[in-house]
């Protein structure tokens, strides 16, 4: 929602929360036998065979741990300070960073023509974070390191057990 212009960052948004839906639908269905994401990823791929990792809750947490990826890589090209000299409270220079190291070798043509598209209509994310309050920048950054530290090590075991369970695919969508 921080991101900007809604009608650009909809289908982003949709995407996320549609892929959540898929998890949480798998986990709701037997909370005891998916207790963890492991546990969902294991049962899916006897349940599904050679059709697995490309079904079910393993696929959506595939799409969801990379669209995860790029929010984390904005967030710490924006706590690094890396800026856009013309445009500093603008998100251009972060969000195409995030979006080639984590999503632009799973786009083909018309979904990466898309993103360039999307990433000129940018906006002040710091504020935007903030919900309207007036907050030091500093302050901001802070609480987005707190957030990364919290959140990174979470993500990077999720990329570690899809290499571990051979489930990473690498198709284009």
């Amino acid at each position: 929602d921080c991101l900007g212009t809604p009608i650009v960052y909809s289908p982003v948004k949709a995407d996320l929360t549609g892929n959540i839906k898929k998890i949480r639908a798998v986990y709701d269905s037997n909370p005891t036998k998916f207790k963890t994401l492991q546990n969902i990823l294991e049962v899916e791929k006897e349940m599904h065979g050679s059709a697995w990792p490309k079904t079910g809750a393993t696929l959506a947490l595939m799409w969801l741990k990379r669209g995860l990826k790029f929010i984390l890589v904005l967030l710490q090209s924006l706590s690094d300070g890396e800026r856009d000299e013309e445009h500093p409270n603008l998100i251009r220079v972060n969000a195409m960073k995030a979006y080639e190291i984590a999503l632009k070798k799973y786009h083909g043509w018309m979904l990466q023509k898309l993103f360039m598209v999307s990433v000129h209509v940018s906006t002040d994310l710091l504020k935007a974070l903030e919900k309207g309050k007036v907050v030091k920048e500093e302050e901001s950054i802070e609480k987005i390191r707190q957030f990364l530290s919290r959140v990174t090590p979470i993500l990077d075991a999720i990329y570690e057990m899809y290499i571990k369970m051979n489930a990473e695919l690498s198709y284009k969508a």
